[in-house]
């Protein structure tokens, strides 16, 4: 189930975000990106406390990514890492080109 849920969400060209909403590097990644003129439909935030699977969906996710910590964050399907990973791409000003790359920005 877990597995399902999270492959459905990660999508070529869309930046997904797993998030808890309690998290602070949650919330900083959630500012940082939500900055950014996005097309519609091309940024999605996805709490998983919603899911009843949560575990197992940090689970899977440290399967897929090396690490079960949130917010993990989905360039298409990339994983580009977390909070202090978006941080430094957007510090070295690699983050628009990266999202220009996967065509999210308007």
């Amino acid at each position: 189930m877990a597995q399902e849920f999270v492959n459905g969400k990660i999508q070529p060209g869309k930046v997904v975000v797993f998030i808890k909403p309690t998290c602070p590097y949650c919330r900083r990644t959630q500012e940082i990106l939500s900055q950014l003129p996005f097309k519609p439909g091309f940024l999605e935030f996805v709490d998983i406390t919603a899911n009843s699977d949560a575990n197992e969906i940090q689970d899977y996710l440290q399967r897929l990514t090396g690490a079960r910590t949130v917010p993990r964050v989905f360039f298409g399907k990339e994983c580009i890492g977390g909070c202090s990973d978006l941080v430094t791409l957007q510090e070295n000003g690699q983050l628009v080109t990266r999202l220009e790359q996967i065509g999210a920005l308007q």
